[in-house]
């Protein structure tokens, strides 16, 4: 079943991608696939473009891409939509990447409630073509990579979609250190969000977001250091004791990992499970057919809209400091 391309919000990020789903919703199989406005099959990992406003087969400088104002816009690819519960997720290792139901000791993956919130509380996702290298130290975290595309919570109005893409403007990031791992947490809000022209500090972006959504950055510094210990596990802990850092610091996290993806597709670093299958990234060694990767989304089981349907977690937690 294909589900047609929709346009979100004036600038229509979406309405140059679409999705399709193969296997049953809520089971170890649910895959969601992506092609473009060409119809061609592609993976949102590397072939969606991080530039908003960037071809799909070029690489072209920040310095030409979309913008609002003096703004640089970056492509997110939402995985959970704000308030849900299941860990949706790009499948780095499975090639195009379709998103798919993470799955830990055979269970399918959903986060637990901490009080007062409600399952995730932002559009979550990734940012294409950006790689946390788990063979790079960070020399700020002290701490190799996650081996994961970089991480964004939009803190817009909307609830999102899994599988829109979303032009952001970014904010701010968080330095998570999440099991011994960097996984950097970039703040940012859809382009066409009413609420995002309410954040334009010329440099800090972050006090803004502190006066328009009060409560909302400690929000997101609780849920993080509290989400796996209903899991048994310990709390999180963050560099610079937890401190956002503004947009330009992120907007150099994220240059920096969209260099280590670069390298990555052209088999200058061992991305072992990574699977690098793409469509459009000039000159990379991995570029596969539009057959081939028709065959890839066709030997995935076939959509089938059933009653097998885990509940997501509806008890709630609360987890005191």
């Amino acid at each position: 079943l294909l589900l047609a391309a929709r346009g979100w919000g004036r600038l229509g990020a979406m309405s140059r991608y679409s999705t399709e789903q193969r296997g049953r919703p809520n089971s170890p199989d649910y895959r969601l696939y992506f092609k473009n406005a060409d119809g061609r099959y592609i993976s949102p990992f590397h072939d969606i473009p991080l530039f908003a406003g960037s071809k799909e087969d070029k690489e072209i400088p920040a310095k030409r891409s979309k913008t609002t104002g003096s703004e640089v816009l970056f492509n997110m690819i939402v995985e959970v939509p704000r308030w849900t519960n299941a860990k949706m997720e790009i499948a780095t290792e499975e090639p195009l990447n379709p998103i798919k139901h993470d799955i830990k000791k055979g269970k399918l993956r959903y986060v637990a409630n901490i009080f007062p919130h409600k399952g995730y509380i932002w559009n979550y996702g990734a940012l294409p073509q950006t790689w946390e290298d788990p063979n790079h130290m960070d020399k700020m975290t002290g701490c190799c990579g996650d081996n994961d595309p970089i991480d964004v919570c939009e803190i817009g109005s909307k609830i999102r979609s899994s599988g829109e893409i979303v032009q952001v403007k970014v904010l701010g990031v968080l330095a998570l250190v999440d099991e011994g791992e960097t996984d950097w947490k970039i703040i940012a809000i859809s382009a066409d969000d009413p609420e995002a022209q309410k954040i334009h500090g010329k440099y800090f972006y972050i006090d803004d977001v502190k006066k328009q959504k009060p409560g909302y950055l400690e929000a997101t510094l609780d849920w993080f250091q509290l989400y796996k210990v209903p899991d048994g596990k310990p709390e999180n802990h963050f560099a610079f004791n937890g401190e956002f850092k503004d947009k330009d610091f992120a907007v150099e996290i994220i240059k920096s990992t969209h260099e280590h993806w670069k390298a990555l597709l052209h088999k200058k670093i061992d991305g072992g499970a990574i699977k690098c299958t793409n469509v459009l990234v000039s000159g990379s060694p991995f570029c596969c057919s539009d057959e081939d990767a028709r065959l890839i989304v066709q030997a995935a089981p076939a959509f089938m809209n059933g009653d097998s349907v885990s509940p997501e977690v509806d008890s709630w937690y609360f987890f005191p400091k």
